[in-house]
């Protein structure tokens, strides 16, 4: 993630076990992820250390004895709304110990203990030890240790597991690299995830076998670096783990998270042509349409490398998602060349763009760079771009209904007038099945995978109509 900016995902709240019975419970925990999905199988993994602790998850801070942020610091904005949520857990349950982890720890852990809600600070490097800490702190709050607790009261579990999956997730992370070797100027993640490492293959196949038990239909490849997995590992290479797992485990769904388009070519694509598990989505971080602001950024192709990899996936994939990456206002971006950004963003049609003000970020080089622009001038580009990528999600979306997709049911949410099913298309697309009063014929389909023709685009979200028709 180091030369791509992290994909933003919504605050994650791991859901309450409530298969977990209350006989002999050790403790209860919330655990909070903010940003991206690599962080999302970071707290899936220290999920299940948890529950082989004997912890149970709840969902409401007042009922935790435990609160985990595994927080996020790709932005200044992130940083602020970590010390929000650990303000508001502390005054939710002043007697809770609370646990700030992850990215924002690792950078500034002085910055976070100086914090008086703050109980812990766990930063990257020493996540493995962080439910052993928060319990040590826990059983400390009740006047206990672990020798005095006895082993029944002591946190066990078998190893680190590398996501950790709930039961009831349709979808979850597998972790298959941590680290970035690709320094971008405006990127901090090297610094707070250290240097490239791939998980062993082996490693990996497991822990999709085991996230397809626990009940997930979809899994999707997380790490910093996809591209470049197995560098460290003779004879290992992304193509090949992708085909180990298709290989040799039956999970319905696969997707990559994210690619850099100097890592696709025809060979690897070929895969997605072979194998119908395989999500026909790709996240392809461009970061800006300018040739001389990707120098600047340090990235590692130009807009005519990135428009040939976008053509190629079109050409053979036409149903394919392509979402991206921008950041506006990097230093010293001209008017013109972030008009040239907005063109060259127009003309790859991307079906989602995640876009970023360039926020100053101590420890990387653009932080010292002249030409800083101002808060104002960076609030306009960002309506501007923000505009332009609401009408690429839409004409996107416009043009795949009455096509017939395979969708993975998530959840069904009351609305009033009835019940409404949420669910993923395999290229990405968020879709509705409005249902008037109960459920009826539709309760059995979350966390089920079957096709469903679109129908309508309304706001964000489109409608689509169930086919019954098992698609794995």
């Amino acid at each position: 993630m180091s030369s791509s900016m992290p994909t933003p995902t919504p605050v994650q709240l791991h859901k309450p076990d409530r298969a977990q019975p209350e006989a002999g419970l050790r403790g209860r925990v919330v655990i909070q992820t903010h940003g991206c999905k690599l962080n999302q199988a970071d707290s899936s993994m220290l999920a299940r250390q948890f529950r082989q602790s004997g912890y149970t998850l709840v969902e409401e801070v007042s009922d935790a004895d435990i609160y985990v942020l595994n927080a996020c610091t790709v932005t200044a904005t992130a940083d602020s709304k970590a010390r929000q949520s650990l303000r508001a857990a502390r005054r939710a349950n002043p007697d809770a110990v609370i646990v700030a982890a992850g990215c924002y720890p690792q950078r500034a852990a002085e910055e976070l203990e100086r914090m008086p809600a703050v109980s812990l600070v766990v930063g990257n490097q020493d996540k493995e030890s962080l439910v052993r800490r928060a319990i040590s702190a826990h059983l400390q709050v009740q006047g206990r240790n672990f020798e005095a607790a006895g082993p029944k009261d002591s946190p066990e579990f078998s190893g680190e597991s590398i996501s950790g999956n709930l039961p009831g997730r349709s979808r979850g992370m597998v972790k298959i690299q941590e680290g970035c070797d690709q320094v971008c100027a405006y990127c901090i993640v090297p610094k707070v995830r250290g240097r490239e490492r791939s998980i062993p293959p082996q490693e990996i196949v497991a822990e999709v076998r085991r996230s397809g038990a626990e009940g997930c239909l979809e899994v999707a490849l997380t790490g910093t670096q996809l591209g470049t997995y197995g560098f460290d590992i003779p004879g290992a290479s992304l193509k090949k783990l992708i085909k180990a797992i298709l290989d040799e485990t039956e999970i319905p769904r696969l997707r990559v998270s994210s690619l850099q388009p100097q890592e696709i070519d025809q060979d690897l694509l070929r895969l997605w042509l072979e194998e119908s598990r395989l999500c026909p989505h790709f996240h392809i971080p461009l970061q800006s349409g300018s040739d001389a602001i990707l120098k600047a950024m340090r990235r590692q192709y130009d807009t005519t490398g990135f428009a040939e990899t976008v053509s190629m996936i079109r050409q053979s994939i036409p149903h394919a998602g392509v979402t991206a990456d921008l950041i506006v206002g990097f230093p010293g971006e001209k008017d013109c060349e972030f008009e040239e950004s907005l063109a060259f963003v127009e003309d790859m049609r991307f079906s989602d763009l995640h876009i970023f003000p360039y926020s100053r970020r101590p420890g990387t080089s653009a932080a010292y760079l002249d030409g800083h622009l101002t808060e104002a001038v960076k609030k306009e580009r960002m309506k501007q771009a923000l505009k332009l990528a609401r009408r690429s999600f839409q004409e996107f979306r416009s043009g795949q209904l009455g096509t017939t997709r395979p969708v993975l049911w998530e959840s069904a949410r009351n609305s009033g007038a009835g019940n409404t099913l949420s669910g993923l298309t395999d290229n990405y697309i968020r879709v509705d099945c409005s249902v008037e009063g109960s459920a009826g014929q539709y309760s059995g389909l979350p966390n089920s995978i079957t096709l469903a023709r679109l129908l309508e685009l309304r706001e964000d979200r489109v409608t689509a109509k169930p086919l019954f028709t098992k698609a794995n």
